[in-house]
């Protein structure tokens, strides 16, 4: 400390100190005059140097321990090094015997490390063996001590006793029981994840579920008798008219108090640990041994249901014949009482941590499968019975269908009522299963009827519009009419009136949609996939029928000009573009994407690799297209066939006026096609026409004996602007459409020292394409240019 001068130190901020620090100044200098008071500093620095002189020494005692335990480490690795180096010298020194010494000595430390290993294993074993023993013993000790521990005895002495104490001891008993047996599925998943020891696990599984089975009754018959106590089930009074309304039940959940409140909290929490650790075993069970995994509802929500369901079925049988009743009384019952379920039981669900459920969810699903189990016990059975006589099917189908859409207005109902509760926690994927419709999910049988009376309704539906005059009638507002000033078009088709389809093809769209919405809250997709395949699927089966017999009915003969069977054949191609287009917008749609998932999964049907490969209504588009595209080629061909006959005395007598009339009547057929049908499908129409007509003229050119003098060159390039006048409303240049004509032209328009080089020069296409031609081969070339007449 010589040489320390207070003036020369320079002390932190005081921001910079730690808390620690502060406090040590703030206790020994309280006041100012303690910072200037001797004794005060001369009492801190031998306290300080005390403090450094204590350090100092502590730290020479580590370093010198440090250095011994290094030497010590370092001669004993010395040593075993020497030992090492001197065995293997021994034995590399000897004979024949020192090698065999060697592999002997190596075969033996092998064969004890494996003996060391299997005694530990063994030890691990007994060890865990032992310990699960005591856990199994204590849980078996907490359920069965009752004086006498004869089998026979164990349940009646149980019951006995739980039914006698008071329900504190009753519920300290359950919750020691179930610590004890979450005590032992704990060791037990340790054990899966580092050994096999199969026969141990299945000996405690087998102790521990015989436990189960006799905690599980008991634990619910007390909440029951608690039930009861309050006075659940309420009375299901008969429907009053107060003020235009049904009077609301009254519920006993919510008018507990004190004392009832915190003994149905107990009870409830006893429940919630229960089926939290069957949940657990359940889960591992399924997932280690193989066995079926278990849909396990809430409990205590199971408690309140179940007493509720037979007063209920009660009023459900004497209501057989109008089940509507049965819809009201349910909705009723499970909208009266949520305000109850959601206000007393979800505060103890997640008291008790059950993260995965919802009070309001497990109401509303356990009401639904009260409707639907009676249901499927009582009412469907039947029907499929009479189903199967024919003087009651008209009757089974019609009450069938209007017990289905009871079934779609009141799931619809049903999950209403969990739109603003559970909307982000139960998706609407996942709420589809809170459905009624559960009923044909596990009844295939039951499906298939369903799906051919709904088939058989909307065919029925289908043939009644077919009938009305107005069926086949496009929109006269939304027909194009012919404008000779019309460059270009917009294609994208999106509703009826674009496509210019008739009103028939929204109906049947609107028919299959009806048929779609009623299966949509079918819980298993595969289910919902058969029944559109074996309704909506079908229906457009038959609809492409009824297109293809609309336009056969239109009988396109050559000679028929007037155009009233084009307008039969453009109606039908014009509803089959529009559904076309539906169903792939429809396949699109996240729930069908689904279903053709379902289906590859469940190899339902083959993976078809093509363009449609993951579209759900592949097959129906595909049929839909080639009904489009034969027709539009028929069409197509139609219109070559009148051309040619109409210019047949144009190709022997160059006789322009018949070339006029058939260019005349070709854009009448045109308008009259252009007016009717949809854009996209004219596009690709008139473009065929051209193509075909530019191959049909350059034909007749090079197949006839036709020559070109000058004037005959003028008066067929006169000819083929007409032609292309024809197809000027339809794009900017018609003449890119015709590129045999065009090369033709050039070669009649050509000087005749042009004609001489051409001929006399190389045959390739680049040569060619220095003169403009580009589309007609050499022989063709000069089988055109022989034709002129200089």
């Amino acid at each position: 400390m010589e040489g320390w001068d207070p003036q020369n130190l320079i002390l932190p901020e005081v921001g910079k100190l730690c808390r620690s620090q502060s406090e040590y100044l703030d206790q020994h200098f309280k006041t100012q005059k303690d910072v200037s008071s001797s004794s005060t500093s001369s009492c801190l620095l031998s306290e300080w140097t005390k403090h450094c002189s204590d350090y100092d020494n502590r730290l020479l005692h580590l370093r010198t321990t440090l250095m011994d335990r290094t030497v010590s480490w370092i001669s004993s690795s010395f040593r075993a090094k020497a030992s090492l180096s001197n065995l293997n010298l021994t034995l590399s020194a000897s004979s024949q015997y020192g090698t065999a010494l060697k592999r002997l000595l190596g075969e033996e430390l092998r064969l004890l490390a494996l003996q060391l290993h299997r005694i530990h294993f063994i030890r691990q074993y007994v060890e865990t063996a032992l310990r699960l023993e005591a856990l199994v013993g204590d849980l078996e000790d907490v359920v069965f001590s009752s004086g006498n521990h004869r089998p026979g005895n164990m349940f009646a002495k149980f019951s006995t006793l739980l039914t006698s104490q008071d329900f504190g001891v009753k519920e300290e008993r359950l919750l020691k029981a179930i610590k004890a047996m979450n005590d032992v599925e704990e060791i037990i998943v340790n054990v899966e994840k580092s050994q096999q020891w199969h026969h141990l696990l299945k000996s405690v599984d087998h102790r521990v579920d015989k436990t189960l089975a006799i905690l599980r009754p008991e634990a619910l018959a007390e909440h029951r008798a608690l039930l009861a106590s309050f006075g659940w089930p309420p009375k299901l009074l008969a429907s009053k008219v107060e003020s235009g309304g049904l009077s609301k039940l009254l519920n006993p959940l919510l008018l507990m108090h004190g004392n009832e409140k915190k003994s149905y909290a107990q009870s409830f929490h006893v429940l919630c640990a229960l089926q939290q650790l069957h949940s657990r075993r359940e889960a591992r069970k399924f997932k280690t041994l193989g066995q079926k995994e278990c849909e396990i509802r809430l409990w205590a929500n199971d408690e309140l249901v179940t007493p509720l369901a037979v007063r209920m079925e009660y009023h459900f049988v004497k209501w057989a014949e109008q089940p509507e009743f049965m819809f009201a009384l349910v909705y009723r019952v499970t909208r009266d009482f949520m305000e109850g379920v959601s206000d007393i039981l979800q505060p103890l669900i997640d008291a008790a941590r059950l993260t995965s459920y919802s009070a309001n969810e497990a109401w509303v699903s356990a009401m639904v499968h009260i409707l639907s189990g009676f249901l499927t016990k009582n009412v469907f059975p039947a029907l499929a019975e009479r189903y199967k006589e024919k003087d009651m099917k008209l009757e089974v189908i019609s009450l069938w269908l209007h017990l289905v859409d009871l079934i779609v207005a009141f799931d619809k109902q049903m999950q209403s009522l969990l739109r603003y509760e559970t909307c982000l926690l139960f998706p609407d994927a996942q709420r589809r299963g809170i459905s009624v419709l559960i009923v044909f999910c596990d009844r295939p049988d039951w499906l298939k009827i369903w799906a051919k009376m709904e088939l058989k309704d909307g065919w029925k539906k289908l043939k009644a519009v077919l009938k009305d005059a107005k069926a086949w009638q496009i929109d006269d507002k939304h027909r194009v009419d012919f404008d000779v000033g019309t460059i270009c078009e917009t294609f994208l088709l999106s509703s009826r009136e674009a496509h210019k389809a008739p009103f028939v093809a929204e109906s049947a769209l609107k028919i299959a949609q009806e048929m779609i919405d009623r299966c949509q809250t079918l819980p298993d997709i595969l289910s919902r996939a058969k029944f559109v395949r074996s309704t909506v699927a079908r229906f457009f089966w038959y609809f492409s029928n009824v297109l293809l017999l609309h336009c056969r009915n239109a009988e396109l003969p050559p000679e028929e000009l007037d155009g009233s069977a084009f307008v039969r054949a453009c109606e039908s191609i014009n509803a089959a573009r529009y559904v076309e287009s539906k169903l792939q917008e429809w396949s699109d749609d996240a729930s069908f994407l689904e279903m053709k998932i379902a289906e590859s999964n469940s190899n339902m049907q083959e993976q078809h690799q093509g363009f449609y490969d993951d579209c759900f209504f592949e097959e129906e588009i595909k049929c839909l297209a080639e009904l489009e595209t034969n027709w539009l080629m028929e069409i197509v061909a139609v219109l070559l066939r009148q051309f040619e006959n109409l210019t047949l005395e144009y190709n022997h007598t160059e006789d322009s006026n018949a070339f006029i009339e058939a260019l005349q009547s070709l854009k009448n057929q045109l308008h009259v096609l252009k007016k009717n049908l949809n854009g996209k499908d004219f596009l690709d129409l008139w473009r065929s026409v051209a193509d075909g007509l530019d191959h049909f003229i350059c034909g007749s050119i090079l197949g006839g004996d036709v020559t070109f003098s000058k004037k005959q060159s003028n008066e067929f390039g006169t000819d083929m602007q007409a032609l292309f006048l024809v197809f000027q409303p339809f794009c900017a240049r018609p003449e890119a459409f015709f590129p045999c004509i065009r090369d033709i032209l050039k070669l009649l328009a050509m000087s005749g020292e042009e004609v001489k080089h051409l001929l006399v020069g190389k045959k390739s296409e680049k040569y060619m394409q220095s003169y403009g031609i580009s589309h007609l081969r050499f022989d063709q070339v000069e089988k055109t240019l022989r034709k002129l007449k200089f």
